[in-house]
């Protein structure tokens, strides 16, 4: 009799759990199922297609009807599971007619991602307040555009940002609130967030860290966002402070959830259930570098985990070690990315660290089209490992931290880092490499 696979989710992590599983077993039957109207899309693009760097939400769509096809997938869509019976080992799912069916599973996926957090804010529940998570959230949102001239977005991390830059492409007067003292503070420490903060002013955002927002006005429709005693006009409110796993399947289940509110996980992306798997936004993974749980909300994690799952699931064998969390974007011409620890981060975690810092140029200076780049390493103090990197530049960010992300991994020293053997041409790069120079730095704080 085929292997039985039922996935829950049918995104990021759902859709390459499956495609793992189908890889590792050609006979099993795989089910995705999934509550949205589509699957299989990238909803980190989203804000790009509200700045219209991505001409519509349709290009989204990562992987079309005829790959389910190919692959013998049963996607149910505009499906949700209401149960999960461990011990009968079935899943209980309700269609948009209200028909229930019982799936029974030997393997069974969770990839339920999660939800945006709304914090208690006074007025919330009005007309013209939106969270930025699926397609329908950026559909309604850019409708809403085409009638607005001023917009609030309340949380400064990536979506926050990206959605932010996208307002003010479009031109609508755009104001960012942050409670916490800095943008971005998952990503970057207070310094690097500042370089970041001036940009976006310059190309006239306006930044508000500090401060929340106390209510939003209006009577049924949202007309502004009272900040600190200030009211702050807004045709159009998002509320982007975040996201919380979606666990309550899985905790209704028995399901063990960890420290982090995520599913808990070992290496193999078992939960506490045999033959049970978790994956993406909703499974809690490990630090490699303090290996205490992490939720890492990302879409390359969740990619990782999902083939993990999907092997082992199917019956193969595969771990999945932990992640640092590395993560890019691009606001308007700056990119901006981070791996492993922030100082802030490393201090909370207990560790003493000291830091190298280096501003240079992306190419010499006697070769035109140079740009700045900022490099910033954190070092532990005692061990001179390299445990965290941050950089903003004009180009060529994502390589270098990705080169960063590989010596975090292989636990190199930044003595180690100094001497890499880097490459040099007047059209592509500085004699010495910035992240060398930025080693060195370190070095002589130790």
């Amino acid at each position: 009799m085929p292997r039985r696979i039922v996935i829950i989710g049918a995104h990021a992590a759902g859709v390459d759990a499956a495609s793992a599983a189908r890889k590792t077993d050609r006979t099993a039957e795989i089910t995705l199922i999934t509550k949205q109207k589509k699957a299989g899309y990238s909803p980190c693009a989203i804000p790009f297609v509200l700045g219209r760097h991505i001409p519509s939400f349709n290009e989204l769509v990562v992987f079309s009807p005829a790959y389910y096809r190919m692959m013998k997938l049963d996607l149910r869509l505009e499906a949700t599971v209401t149960s999960i019976s461990t011990d009968a080992k079935t899943v209980e799912i309700e269609d948009k007619t209200g028909k229930r069916e019982r799936l029974e599973y030997d393997s069974l996926i969770i990839t339920t991602g999660a939800y945006p957090f709304v914090p208690p804010i006074k007025g919330r529940e009005k007309r013209g307040v939106y969270v930025l998570r699926t397609i329908d959230d950026g559909e309604k949102i850019d409708k809403a555009i085409k009638d607005a001239k001023t917009s609030v977005v309340v949380g400064a991390g990536l979506i926050g940002l990206e959605t932010a830059v996208a307002f003010v492409e479009r031109g609508l007067k755009t104001t960012v609130v942050e409670l916490l003292p800095y943008v971005l503070p998952l990503m970057l420490d207070e310094d690097m967030a500042k370089v970041v903060h001036g940009m976006l002013e310059k190309k006239g955002m306006r930044v508000i860290v500090k401060h929340a927002a106390d209510e939003i006005l209006g009577t049924e429709k949202a007309t502004g966002v009272s900040v600190a005693g200030e009211r702050i006009p807004a045709d159009i409110v998002v509320v982007a402070t975040g996201i919380r796993a979606n666990t309550e399947l899985a905790k209704n289940a028995g399901i063990t959830i960890g420290e982090t509110r995520g599913i808990k996980t070992n290496m193999r992306m078992g939960t506490s259930v045999k033959n049970v798997y978790a994956a993406g936004d909703c499974a809690q993974s490990v630090s490699l570098v303090t290996h205490r749980p992490l939720l890492s909300q990302l879409g390359t994690t969740a990619v990782r985990q999902a083939k993990v799952a999907g092997i082992n699931a199917a019956g193969g064998y595969a771990v999945f070690p932990g992640c640092l969390g590395s993560a890019v974007t691009r606001l308007f011409d700056t990119e901006i990315g981070a791996t492993g620890l922030t100082e802030f981060m490393a201090g909370r975690a207990g560790m003493k660290t000291i830091a190298g810092t280096i501003t240079s140029k992306t190419r010499p200076e006697y070769y035109p089209g140079g740009l700045p780049i900022k490099v910033k390493l954190v070092v532990e103090k005692d061990t001179e490992r390299l445990i965290g990197a941050q950089i903003i530049g004009g180009e060529e960010v994502t390589q270098r931290i990705n080169a960063l992300s590989f010596a975090i991994q292989k636990q190199m020293t930044v003595r180690e880092l100094a001497k890499a053997d880097t490459c040099y041409a007047p059209p592509l790069n500085e004699t010495w490499e910035p992240m060398v120079l930025a080693a060195e730095i370190a070095i002589r704080k130790l």
